[in-house]
C-alpha cells in the first residue's frame, strides 16, 4: 500500500501497478507477488478480485505484513520510504506451470533486495522463453550495480529514467542535452545488446533506442498535476500493451505518454474505472 501524508492508503507497487493497468485494457496478465494475511492483504486481495486480475500466482504469508509504502511528496515529487521485512520480500518460487513460460515478463529490481524474492526472479527468467522487459527502479539503498546490471544483460527491452542511466552508466555527462542522451543510449543498449531502450525525462517527454535509432516523444500537454506516483507505471504499461499488440514503437512512445499523463491528474497509481481505459481504446482506434 502506498500510504500518503494525509492518511490516504491506495493500492501501489510498479508490478502491480503496470498489471492492474494491463487489466484495465482487456490484457490478462498474471502478477506474481506476496502480500501478508492481514486487513492490508485482504483490501488488496478482495481488489484484485473485483479488476478481474489474475491472482493466482499471488502468494498469502502467514509471517510477514503486507508491503507498505511512506510516500512523501515535495513540490508535486514523490519520496518514498519503502520498508523493508514484508510480504514481498519473501516471494517462493512459482512451481513449473503456475507462470507460463511464453509471452511477455515484466519485472523491475527492487525484488533483488531480498535473496527469497531474488531467487524466486531467477527462477522465473531462466525458464522464460520470451520477451524480457526490466523496469528499472533504483531505491537508495536497495541496489547496486552489480546485482542490477546483470538484470539488464537479461533483458531484451529496457526502462529508465535519465538520472537512472547516469547511475548505471559511467559515460553518461550530467545535464538533460538531447544528443549527449541520445549518444549515451546507443552506447548503453549495445553494451547490453539490448532491443530497445527507452529513458523517461520527466517534463522532457521519453526517448526510445531501436535498431540504432532515436525515437522521441514530447511531453504532453500541461494539466492539472495531483501527484506523480505511478506515472512511469501507466507508461511501461502502454509499451507492454503496445509489445504484446505489435504496434510500431513510435505509436506505442505516443500512447504511454499521453496515458501517463493522465495519471497524473489523479491520486494514486491505479484507476478503478473501466470506462477511463475504454476511452483510451478507443481514441486509439483499438477499442
Amino acid at each position: 500500500m502506498d500510504c500518503f501524508p494525509d492518511g490516504t492508503e491506495v493500492l501501489g507497487g510498479a508490478p502491480f501497478n503496470v498489471a492492474w493497468h494491463l487489466r484495465g485494457f482487456g490484457q490478462s496478465p498474471r502478477l506474481v507477488s506476496r502480500v501478508g494475511r492481514d486487513a492490508r492483504g485482504e483490501r488488496i486481495l478482495s481488489a484484485i478480485g473485483h479488476w478481474g486480475l489474475d491472482g493466482s500466482a499471488l502468494q498469502t504469508d502467514p509471517i510477514h505484513g503486507t508491503g507498505r509504502v511512506s510516500v512523501s511528496l515535495v513540490d508535486g515529487e514523490p519520496t518514498y520510504e519503502i520498508v523493508s521485512g514484508c510480504a514481498y520480500d519473501f516471494i517462493a518460487s512459482p512451481e513449473p506451470g503456475q507462470v507460463p513460460a511464453s509471452g511477455i515478463l515484466y519485472h523491475g529490481t527492487l525484488a533483488l533486495r531480498h535473496a527469497a524474492s531474488a531467487a524466486a526472479l531467477a527462477s522465473l527468467t531462466s525458464r522464460h522463453q520470451g520477451p524480457i522487459v526490466l523496469d528499472v527502479n533504483l531505491r537508495t539503498p536497495w541496489w547496486s550495480p552489480e546485482t542490477v546490471l546483470p538484470l539488464v544483460d537479461g533483458a531484451h527491452h529496457v526502462k529508465l529514467n535519465a538520472a537512472e542511466l547516469a547511475l548505471l552508466s559511467p559515460d553518461v555527462p550530467p545535464g538533460d542535452d538531447r544528443d549527449d542522451l541520445a549518444a549515451s543510449m546507443h552506447r548503453f543498449a549495445g553494451r547490453h545488446r539490448l532491443e530497445t531502450l527507452v529513458v523517461t525525462r520527466g517534463a522532457l517527454g521519453a526517448l526510445l533506442w531501436c535498431d540504432g535509432e532515436i525515437l522521441s516523444v514530447a511531453p504532453a500537454a500541461a494539466g492539472p498535476v495531483v501527484d506523480t506516483v505511478g506515472a512511469g507505471d501507466g507508461f511501461a504499461a502502454v509499451l507492454l500493451l503496445g509489445l504484446s499488440q505489435q504496434w510500431p514503437w513510435a505509436v506505442s512512445l505516443g500512447r504511454a505518454g499521453d496515458f501517463a499523463a493522465a495519471l497524473v491528474s489523479r491520486r494514486g497509481a491505479t484507476i478503478d474505472d473501466p470506462s477511463v481505459y475504454a476511452r483510451f481504446l478507443n481514441a486509439w482506434g483499438v477499442g
